[in-house]
């Protein structure tokens, strides 16, 4: 059987998130994503220091569409060098990973 993945990522806004992430569920390679508004980093870019408000993007999806789902998110992120992490939880309600997997069925290749 597959297994659960978050999808942890950033975006400018929480516009661009939503229309990205609504994409991502349209094709059937996540079945949901979570938009929280408001973080403010501080990161190194090409030697200096930046500060920014960005959008945290929690997504999630099945280990079996990791290659997928890394690749449409890098064509469709408008950053040069979009943060994408991959996080594999240890195990889940059993309502929430049918729903996961069922919401996602389409988009195994």
């Amino acid at each position: 059987m597959d297994r659960p993945l978050l999808v942890y990522t950033t975006f400018p806004d929480v516009d661009i998130a939503l229309s990205i992430g609504e994409g991502l569920v349209r094709d059937r390679l996540i079945a949901c994503i979570n938009v929280l508004p408001g973080m403010r980093s501080v990161y190194a870019w090409k030697g200096a220091v930046e500060k920014g408000q960005e959008a945290v993007a929690i997504l999630k999806t099945r280990k079996g569409l990791q290659d997928q789902v890394h690749r449409a998110l890098k064509e469709r992120h408008p950053y040069e060098t979009p943060v994408v992490l991959f996080i594999e939880p240890t195990g889940g309600d059993a309502a929430t990973l049918e729903w996961l997997y069922t919401e996602t069925a389409a988009g195994q290749s």
